[in-house]
């Protein structure tokens, strides 16, 4: 499979479908119209913007550093907005793919024809294969830096029954790893991180100021790498609302894990769609709040579920 790459200009970057060759898949191709600018792509794909503030500890210091980058971006599709959403102005390729994916947009890679991001890093125009219908309703998602989702948040969800088995021990263990060295986390702090794991190592992490943003980079990492998501567990920093639960059940997790709490209505959608939702997994505990029969206790205990 070719590799992609990423070559940016001073205003935009621009992505095409390549096709691979006899039993290789295809791979999304982002391109440039100029390859020396190798400090303005770092830039505008870095997630921080670095900042100067007054810090008080027994006196004042004048203190210079790294703030997490928030900025508003509008994604476009066939030429038509679609939606527009506060996020961190990182891997907005994999933000736009990524959200179509989880709002039943497309479902693969081969129906995107080009992505486009341009206005200096707030636009992404992403063209497909094939027309779609513009919503007519769009809801504002729960919480601080609300999300955009048009999917029904009381509609039905398909169920679950197959998915992986792990121990909590690992699953908090998993959890530790998220905050890699070098990370938007470890520079500046102030930002949401969620992955995917197979039970043994993470395979994709993404971070944003957006809880919501987090899981559709993900999805957008995915779609790109051609990686299946489907039966893998999902980690997030992030309160698991109903929205971001959808966004979990569309890339097909039958594990759903959070450190911070879910909603009543989450609990319920999960329940109802054979999900394990997990909840405050940190400081060597966690909440299993629906069908714990996934959550294994270690070889030493006979390898039994919680139920």
């Amino acid at each position: 499979m070719q590799t992609n790459a990423i070559l940016l200009n001073d205003f935009t970057t621009q992505a095409c479908l390549t096709k691979g060759g006899p039993g290789e898949e295809d791979s999304l191709l982002v391109t440039g119209k100029d390859e020396s600018v190798n400090a303005q792509a770092g830039m505008m794909d870095a997630g921080s913007v670095e900042t100067e503030w007054n810090e008080y500890h027994q006196g004042w210091r004048r203190k210079t550093g790294e703030i997490i980058g928030e900025e508003m971006v509008t994604i476009y599709v066939n030429g038509l907005e679609l939606a527009t959403m506060m996020c961190t102005p990182q891997k907005l390729d994999h933000l736009g793919l990524g959200f179509l994916k989880n709002e039943g947009f497309i479902e693969h890679l081969t129906e995107v024809d080009h992505v486009h991001i341009g206005g200096n890093g707030c636009c992404v125009d992403i063209w497909l294969t094939h027309a779609i219908q513009h919503p007519n309703r769009r809801i504002i998602t729960s919480g601080c830096g609300s999300g955009v989702t048009f999917l029904d948040p009381l509609g039905d969800l398909e169920s679950m029954q197959d998915g992986l088995q792990i121990a909590p021990e690992k699953l908090i263990s998993l959890f530790n790893r998220l905050h890699i060295p070098g990370s938007l986390h470890a520079r500046a702090r102030g930002v949401h991180t969620a992955g995917l794991t197979n039970g043994e190592r993470l395979l994709v992490i993404a971070e944003d100021v957006g809880r919501h943003n987090t899981i559709d980079k993900l999805a957008g990492a995915c779609l790109v790498d051609g990686l299946d998501t489907r039966g893998l567990i999902l980690l997030t920093t992030g309160r698991v609302s109903s929205e971001m639960l959808r966004k979990g059940v569309a890339m097909g997790c039958s594990i759903i894990a959070s450190r911070n709490s879910p909603t009543s209505l989450s609990v319920r959608l999960a329940e109802a769609a054979g999900i394990t939702l997990v909840g405050y997994a940190r400081q060597g505990r966690l909440r299993a709040f629906t069908h714990a029969h996934r959550l294994t206790f270690s070889n030493d205990n006979n390898g039994t579920s919680a139920e």
